[in-house]
């Protein structure tokens, strides 16, 4: 299978940025993409919603559901679920992307900051994967992608930023047990982090990041494509970099994918 084609997508925060770049591209593959996101009005500091990316997925040839949902709240995620199902008939892949960031030290993290990321990160995917799993499960070829960096405990990652690491690699342990699980089941769970820094808006925490030393959200909505229409049964349970998806895919030009290609690149936190 080389195609996304009529194969159906939840993708968390998926309003903006890297969810926005991985709906778009399962919508050239003419994909259904339910579009989750807590965006359902137009904020002045952070554009697109759930309803301009519903409109942008379709223009790309997919077809779209835009469905506000906290997924902190269980209730909101089991309903998301359902009006996905409801929609376009089953569910194939879960896209866990929607993540929040505080990167500050211990006693410069407020606990609703602390409260905030482990809700959305690590509590969040497993929720999401939680509640997506007996839909995935009837599905000839499931996955589950989450955008988690490989587990470490090199202090390194951790020293600067505890909180922060804690939530984003809890996501990482999620994929990690998950994909113990329910890789015999034949679902494939897996997780996917870029080689060097992408230009989103989670860039604003990041004080200092020069953006056209980024990559564009779209090499890793080009990598999860690539992965997502493997064989579910024969790969999961790794930790993919997008660069070495798509090199192993056959892509040989990576300008394509800079903000600049005549600046160095900047490696991603956790590599």
């Amino acid at each position: 299978m080389s195609t996304l084609r009529g194969k159906t997508l939840f993708i968390t925060g998926a309003s903006r940025g890297i969810g926005r770049a991985i709906a778009l591209r399962a919508a050239r593959d003419g994909a259904n993409v339910a579009i989750v996101a807590k965006s359902g009005v137009p904020n002045p500091k952070l554009p697109g919603t759930i309803h301009s990316v519903a409109e942008e997925v379709r223009a790309a040839g997919g077809q779209a559901l835009a469905i506000q949902c906290d997924i902190r709240e269980e209730e909101q995620v089991h309903a998301a679920v359902a009006a996905t199902v409801k929609e376009f008939g089953g569910l194939d892949i879960l896209v866990n992307n929607a993540s929040a960031i505080w990167l500050a030290g211990a006693l410069d993290t407020p606990m609703k900051r602390y409260d905030l990321m482990t809700g959305v990160n690590s509590r969040g995917t497993f929720m999401c994967a939680q509640a997506c799993l007996p839909e995935l499960m009837k599905s000839a070829n499931p996955h589950i992608l989450t955008l988690a960096p490989p587990p470490s405990l090199e202090p390194k990652w951790w020293a600067g930023h505890t909180a922060y690491t804690l939530a984003k690699m809890g996501m990482s342990l999620v994929t990690l047990g998950l994909a113990g699980e329910f890789g015999r089941k034949g679902v494939a769970i897996n997780a996917l982090w870029p080689k060097t820094i992408v230009a989103t808006d989670a860039l604003n925490m990041i004080p200092g990041i020069e953006l056209d030393r980024c990559r564009k959200p779209e090499i890793v909505a080009d990598a999860a494509q690539a992965i997502l229409v493997r064989d579910a049964k024969s790969n999961t349970g790794r930790f993919f970099i997008d660069e070495d998806v798509l090199r192993e895919a056959g892509v040989t030009d990576f300008d394509q994918y800079a903000v600049d290609p005549t600046k160095p690149l900047l490696p991603d936190l956790f590599l």
